[in-house]
């Protein structure tokens, strides 16, 4: 069984990539592109500068400074992301807080009248100074936003950018013109003073490569129950269990762009004749802790919210459960495991998505293939050790980066909320065990 297990990296040396094109900076902005005996030059645009004149806000909110960046005070309209504003695109130095939007306006002063959280272009009252706490105020200031551009060969077989939209947190990739192969992205973040290496993403693959997909049968080996009454057309519980990557209300596409939902709408189709049904329990911001230690009648209970319920699968997502040690990870997913055999559920473990780089201790978004969480580590241990089903989502995320793609572009909120495209990643990885 433990083949059927073997961790994905040890099998990543059997896979061939296409000759990706080779980029080289040669200053600032300018990228030699090297492609199928060619090579030539191309410029990146550096980040727009958007500035504001005059924006009102009906209020000030109060300065709180045991908060995260983002929400330490009222956020600056030009770079609000979902939740969250897009961290360093405030142009520091350019923040102007004013008393109306007149010639004979006053200035308030930060520290003073308002304290500024630059690297997230919050501001907060300061109960001292001058503003009152229902008084309206106008913002003059400048932004940048994120933008991704693509290097292309074009047609005529030269090479050229085009250009990406800008968005607050999560741009897209720029339409190709007819002729276009694209062969690499840039990743223009909010903020960027020039171009580094950890921006320029060649492509080396075009999708998640098939020889690092798990060994079919896993599911049939590790779930079987659930399988046989998938097989048979009978009805089957599954219930999501998780944080807020599970309840995702932040789509915009909720529910039915929520992973959970995907994947079982997928495996209807696999097996049309079972009576497949979908409960979700979840809690944002939590971890399993959160949940194994709320008192008896909370809506998150442990033992009546989730073992209670008894479905015949139970899929576990906790990307808050990330700042686990090894030890305990083992010791906590050993527990879940005897609760749910004991309560005759089955189990997959979902690895969590790769999240804000500074919070992983990543540098940039390239040659990042292994989660560096020791939570991630252990699951793919403790699955291994103890027969338990993983769908290693997190291997996908880490592999995001050879489609020229910054994992981050996925985050609705810069931080940990992925997108519908980042929810797909994971709803992949739980296919990968029914086929």
């Amino acid at each position: 069984m433990k083949t059927l297990l073997t961790s994905l990296a040890t099998i990543m040396t059997t896979v061939l990539l296409a000759a990706p094109a080779e980029l080289k900076l040669l200053d600032d902005w300018a990228v030699q592109v090297s492609y199928d005996g060619k090579t030539g030059v191309v410029e990146i645009a550096p980040p727009e500068v958007h500035v504001v004149s005059n924006e009102r806000h009906t209020a000030l909110q109060d300065y709180n400074p045991k908060a995260g960046g983002w929400c330490r005070g009222t956020k600056l309209d030009g770079i609000v992301a979902m939740e969250c504003t897009t961290r360093f695109g405030y142009c520091p130095g350019t923040l102007k807080v004013k008393s109306s939007d007149g010639a004979d306006a006053v200035i308030y002063e930060d520290g003073k009248d308002y304290q500024l959280t630059e690297d997230w272009g919050t501001v907060g009252r300061l109960p001292e100074g001058r503003i009152g706490a229902n008084q309206a105020v106008f913002f003059d200031y400048a932004h940048t936003l994120l933008r991704i551009d693509s290097i292309v060969q074009d047609k005529a077989g030269q090479f050229a950018v085009r250009q990406g939209r800008e968005d607050s947190a999560t741009p897209p990739l720029p339409a190709l013109q007819e002729g276009d192969t694209r062969l690499a992205n840039i990743w223009v973040k909010a903020g960027l003073k020039k171009l580094t290496d950890g921006e320029l993403l060649p492509i080396l693959e075009t999708s998640f490569p098939e020889e690092l997909r798990p060994a079919p049968g896993i599911a049939e080996a590790l779930l079987p129950k659930t399988y046989v009454k998938l097989q048979k057309g009978e009805a089957v519980r599954i219930l999501a269990w998780g944080d807020s990557v599970t309840v995702g209300t932040f789509l915009k596409t909720y529910p039915e762009g929520r992973w959970q939902e995907r994947f079982v709408a997928w495996l209807r189709t696999q097996f049309p004749k079972a009576d497949i049904q979908l409960e979700t329990v979840a809690w944002g911001g939590r971890t399993t802790t959160s949940f194994l230690n709320e008192p008896t009648g909370s809506e998150y209970n442990y033992q009546e919210q989730v073992l209670a319920k008894k479905p015949d699968l139970i899929i576990s997502e906790f990307v808050n459960d990330a700042g686990f040690s090894r030890d305990f990870t083992l010791e906590r997913y050993g527990k879940l495991q005897k609760d749910f055999q004991a309560n005759g559920m089955e189990w997959i473990i979902l690895t969590p998505h790769y999240v804000r780089p500074d919070w992983m201790g990543l540098t940039d978004e390239k040659e990042i293939d292994q989660d560096p969480r020791a939570y991630v580590q252990a699951l793919r241990e403790f699955s291994v050790g103890n027969q338990v089903a993983l769908a290693d989502a997190s291997l996908r995320w880490g592999r995001f980066w050879r489609q020229g793609i910054p994992y981050s572009s996925l985050m609705m909120n810069c931080i940990n909320h992925p997108n519908e495209e980042g929810m797909a990643l994971f709803v992949e990885a739980l296919k990968d065990l029914f086929r």
